[in-house]
């Protein structure tokens, strides 16, 4: 691993920079950094069901129509996100808000069930509790959960790839010199 690390730290400390500059722009522009994403989702979509849609198409099974049907819907669903992307948007942060509460709602639960078998059981219900809270924000206000969500996203990439770039630095001290 060493000598791995040694050989690629160049890739290591690029890994790191390009996540900065993703992080930044995600900052700096986070409207423009969710319709990347909506329209990398939307892509992915199209691909995906265009490669269902083939699968079923070459099958020779009972089952191919579902195939073909996932693949519809796939490219249905790419579509959409291209034509309305700020509704694919949309629907993306209520599932995401939904997520968070049912996982939230668990984290306290599972906090309650383990009360008297472990000590510190409260961390787990307090992540539970900020888990609901920030679905319930994002179900509350939309507009600014979206951007708020992409800006910790930027700073997420930010810390990440000022990780990367130091693990990337440090592993070019372990380059033997000749």
């Amino acid at each position: 691993m060493r000598e791995l690390l040694a050989r690629n730290w160049g890739w290591i400390v690029l890994r790191g920079v390009m996540a900065v500059l993703f992080g930044l722009i995600a900052i700096i522009w986070p409207d423009i950094t969710v319709l990347a994403l909506v329209f990398l989702w939307g892509a992915y979509a199209i691909v995906d069901g265009i490669t269902a849609g083939w699968v079923g198409f070459q099958s020779g099974t009972s089952n191919r129509w579902l195939w073909i049907l996932t693949g519809i819907s796939g490219v249905l669903a790419g579509v959409i996100s291209f034509a309305w992307p700020g509704v694919t948007a949309m629907v993306l942060l209520i599932f995401i808000a939904v997520w968070s509460i049912m996982v939230g709602v668990f984290q306290i639960v599972s906090a309650w069930q383990l009360r008297k078998e472990v000590e510190g059981e409260w961390l787990l219900a307090l992540s539970g509790a900020l888990f609901v809270l920030l679905g319930a924000f994002l179900l509350i206000r939309p507009g600014q959960g979206i951007a708020a969500l992409t800006i910790a996203l930027g700073i997420w990439a930010l810390i990440w790839g000022v990780t990367l770039v130091a693990l990337g630095l440090k592993a070019r001290q372990l380059v033997p010199t000749r």
